[in-house]
């Protein structure tokens, strides 16, 4: 079976401080206490024969609340530990991590109770400095955080 394809956005802002990056945290029960490695760029997984570059920025629609237009500036793709690929593009912009609100999905919670929950798919966002965002994120997307710098520079 050929492994899951995801597209997303990794948005970037310029500051005083340097460049930083808004990560977004998955929400529901099993991510509620990880933090270190647990964070994503906003992201989703391809429909059919869909571009990435469109369902890249579908899903950062439906995780943010929120559109980006370009320019957009190919990272190319990563692949993450369980195996999924992920094709990202960078795009400098600057939003508020508290104004965003992601979409929600079901799930049964606790599990065989018959309890049917929402939950949000991204719970947080927060922008965060190159330093820290290598830290925080998935570490199969590190290396979308040196590719950014390679654009940029």
């Amino acid at each position: 079976m050929a492994p899951k394809r995801s597209a997303g956005i990794l948005l970037f802002r310029r500051g005083s401080s340097g460049v930083e990056v808004l990560l977004a945290h998955p929400g529901g029960p099993f991510w509620a206490n990880k933090d270190v490695g647990a964070w994503s760029i906003p992201k989703g997984e391809l429909e059919g024969d869909e571009d990435p570059l469109a369902c890249a920025r579908r899903e950062f629609g439906e995780e943010t609340g929120i559109s980006v237009d370009g320019p957009f500036h190919e990272l190319g793709s990563v692949h993450q530990k369980a195996g999924k690929e992920v094709c990202a593009w960078a795009v400098e912009g600057g939003v508020d991590p508290l104004a965003l609100r992601s979409n929600t999905f079901s799930m049964e919670w606790p599990p065989r109770s018959g309890t049917i929950c929402q939950y949000p798919e991204v719970d947080r966002f927060e922008w965060f400095d190159l330093e820290a965002a290598a830290r925080q994120i998935n570490p199969g997307q590190v290396d979308l955080l040196d590719r950014l710098l390679g654009v940029l520079n």
